[in-house]
């Protein structure tokens, strides 16, 4: 990254959640290679909320995928809380996935023969923590589902469809929140709504949240505004 990435003066007093350097991703093609990234440094310290905003095909989502430990880049590293991800196997990287990190995606990715309540209650039983019902039933009302805990998704709206999604990302509190186009699915004031609750939600989980977004309205509600621009982040100075 050509332009240093600043924290704030009480991020620099303590490690950060994510510290990527130099990375890098290719592709091949038939007629020669193509860069999605080319040397990507970012530090993000917990808490933080960073928007990345950048053209359709830029490498936005192949950046969340790789920061969930779901791709694998060519060169550079990723360090989670001083771990290089490229030193765990599948089933750390799915362990990390499971205990750290909350995902939640454009187009919900629910599991259809679940209710709601299934959804969300989903991550808590794989992870064998205790009473994953009533910690899903809390969450699904703080998401104005409660009266809705037994409807499937194929039952629910998009909107509500993205609050299960919601609530199933931070229903175990993760320490990293990804978010892909949240809205993108949504209409404006479903998709308002939508953000305001996410953010609200976030911010009383305390999780570092990195969000993908074509909305500059949207952006501009995160503490940090970057760039993904020619395979390398570029960071708005406000």
């Amino acid at each position: 990254m050509n332009q240093s990435t600043e924290l704030s003066g009480e991020s620099l007093h303590s490690a950060p959640l994510i510290d990527i350097q130099e990375l890098s991703l290719s592709y091949a093609l038939a007629d020669g290679q193509l860069d999605v990234l080319r040397g990507v440094d970012l530090s993000l310290a917990q808490g933080e909320t960073v928007a990345i905003l950048g053209p359709s095909g830029s490498g936005k989502t192949t950046l969340l995928l790789l920061l969930a430990g779901l791709e694998e880049a060519n060169g550079g590293k990723i360090l989670f809380e001083d771990t290089d991800l490229d030193n765990l196997d599948a089933e750390a990287l799915a362990d990390l996935r499971r205990d750290r990190l909350g995902i939640v995606f454009q187009s919900f990715h629910l599991v259809p023969s679940l209710t709601a309540l299934g959804n969300v209650m989903l991550p808590l039983e794989i992870a064998g923590q205790d009473n994953p019902r009533e910690s899903a039933l809390a969450m699904l009302d703080r998401v104005g589902l409660g009266e809705r805990t037994m409807h499937y998704p194929s039952q629910l709206s998009g909107g509500e469809q993205q609050r299960v999604a919601i609530a199933r990302a931070l229903v175990h509190r993760p320490s990293l929140l990804l978010a892909d186009e949240p809205t993108g699915n949504l209409d404006a004031n479903t998709g308002e709504r939508v953000i305001e609750l996410l953010f609200g939600l976030n911010h009383e989980a305390g999780s570092t949240m990195i969000m993908v977004t074509h909305d500059e309205a949207v952006a501009a509600r995160c503490g940090r505004l970057l760039r993904l621009q020619e395979g390398q982040l570029v960071e708005d100075v406000v």
